[in-house]
């Protein structure tokens, strides 16, 4: 029996906070995007801590507002304590900070994931992305064939298929990938070492 194909514009590979801006704005811009993850439960997840700004993150997450991003929208709605951090200091180290009910956080960007027009969550587990550069892109439309969409050196008529576990593809255009920084971590408890 052949494998399942799926045909999209973008895939997006990790369900975290960048993976789930990275598919937005694709989505948002008229792609047909596929926001693979190893568990549809898990989107959006925060950390152990749930904050949200700070001086560094804070610099980001205003970036990631200013492109129309929606972790500031979300971590405003979710929010629980809001703080200006280093009032002692100069103005050029204030940051505002916020503290999430980090489950209600989690539950609200999973709810704006599903509901976005042109997105598919999908719950897989990737093992692999082959490069086709033999065949046009079948499934891709013209809106991933634009200059800032390509990935640099690869002809327009490349398709990349991302291999998930049980043998099936989805056929992009592109690949963005936001695995983060759990991907083959290991988790230490006293003298023991755990894989995952």
């Amino acid at each position: 029996m052949p494998a399942s194909t799926y045909d999209y514009d973008i895939v997006v590979i990790g369900g975290g906070h960048a993976g789930i801006e990275a598919a937005l704005a694709s989505a948002r811009m008229g792609c047909r995007t596929a926001l693979l993850t190893m568990s549809v439960d898990m989107v959006g997840a925060m950390s152990c801590n749930p904050a949200i700004g700070g001086v560094a993150k804070g610099q980001i997450v205003r970036e990631i507002d200013a492109l129309g991003g929606e972790m500031g929208r979300c971590i405003d709605a979710t929010g629980i304590q809001f703080r200006m951090l280093n009032r002692a200091k100069g103005p050029a180290m204030h940051s505002p900070r916020a503290q999430a009910d980090k489950k209600a956080y989690q539950f609200r960007m999973k709810r704006v994931v599903e509901e976005t027009e042109g997105l598919s969550l999908r719950q897989e587990v990737v093992e692999g992305i082959e490069v086709k550069g033999s065949a046009k892109c079948q499934g891709a439309s013209d809106k991933a064939a634009g200059e800032s969409l390509v990935l640099e050196n690869l002809p327009l008529e490349t398709c990349l298929h991302v291999r998930v576990r049980g043998g099936a593809f989805y056929r992009a255009k592109a690949v963005i990938i936001t695995t983060g920084t759990f991907l083959h971590a290991i988790m230490h408890t006293g003298e023991a070492k755990t894989p995952g």
